[in-house]
């Protein structure tokens, strides 16, 4: 079915998990309760065609960047790492400095839709750390819910030379939904040709156990209007997906979406824009 090119899954992760350290993982989600590593991965790209990967921290501490650094090393098939380091430190430049020795290093990321402080990006010592990522060549991942569509769009306003990703399409309430006030503030972006989107994350934001493809055709209607089709790209969110889907199911949503776009659009959803964005 595939015609030769570079597929690349631009969002997936890897955890030795730990009960308190990734107390997020609840219960509810007892299906990723365990370690998922390279080796894991490794056969279901294949199974899929998937070429390489991005890799994306979990945990807010740089000692995480070591651990995925070194998966980053031991395998080829990770093509990146989107890393995290505290954005307000006074160090911050240093810290940047440091990272320049590694090539799998691209960019970074904070878990904002955590922040008790909706805004926390718009802080000033937050941006002061943005600045500086655009002269080491750096990205920024924006991980967010709904609510604070409107402050990163202030956020990339201000920085219009950096390069941004919005993942997991800021996370709409699709079991509920409830995407209209999404949608408006989805629309904002339009005009941010610094602004990628990561069409991933879909299926943990729809109801797990009983999700239909017709759940996400508005949603990914307003994410293609929103970006065209050179500034989204795909990305499974392995192995947190695996709550709702396998990665079959999930990656069949896109690839019945996108059934319909031309070679060229599909190669670009699939791969390019990743290489792209991500300098892999």
């Amino acid at each position: 079915m595939w015609w030769h090119m570079l597929r690349i899954d631009a969002h997936q992760h890897f955890w030795q998990f730990d009960k308190e350290r990734h107390a997020w993982i609840n219960d509810a989600m007892h299906a990723i309760q365990k370690d998922f590593m390279p080796p894991d991965l490794q056969p279901v790209l294949q199974q899929n065609n998937v070429d390489g990967c991005v890799l994306v921290q979990v945990d807010q501490t740089e000692e995480e960047n070591t651990f995925q650094l070194n998966n980053a090393a031991r395998f080829d098939f990770i093509k990146g790492v989107v890393g995290w380091i505290d954005l307000q430190a006074n160090n911050v430049e240093e810290r940047l400095q440091y990272y320049q020795q590694f090539k799998k290093m691209k960019g970074f990321r904070h878990i904002l839709q955590g922040e008790t402080d909706r805004a926390l990006m718009l802080k000033p010592a937050f941006k002061h750390g943005i600045s500086l990522l655009n002269k080491y060549n750096y990205t920024y991942d924006i991980l967010i819910f709904p609510d604070q569509l409107q402050y990163a769009y202030e956020l990339v306003k201000s920085f219009p030379g950096q390069r941004f990703v919005i993942d997991h399409i800021a996370k709409p309430y699709i079991k509920d939904h409830k995407t209209d006030e999404w949608r408006n503030d989805m629309f904002l972006f339009k005009s941010c040709a610094n602004v990628y989107c990561k069409i991933s994350g879909m299926v943990t934001e729809a109801d797990w156990m009983n999700w239909k493809y017709e759940d996400f055709v508005t949603c990914l209607d307003v994410v293609t209007e929103t970006f065209g089709t050179k500034r989204i790209m795909f990305g499974s969110d392995w192995p947190v997906c695996l709550v709702a889907a396998s990665y079959e199911r999930m990656t069949g949503i896109v690839q019945q979406y996108f059934s319909s776009f031309s070679k060229d659009e599909q190669a670009d959803f699939f791969g390019n824009n990743a290489i792209q964005f991500y300098n892999l």
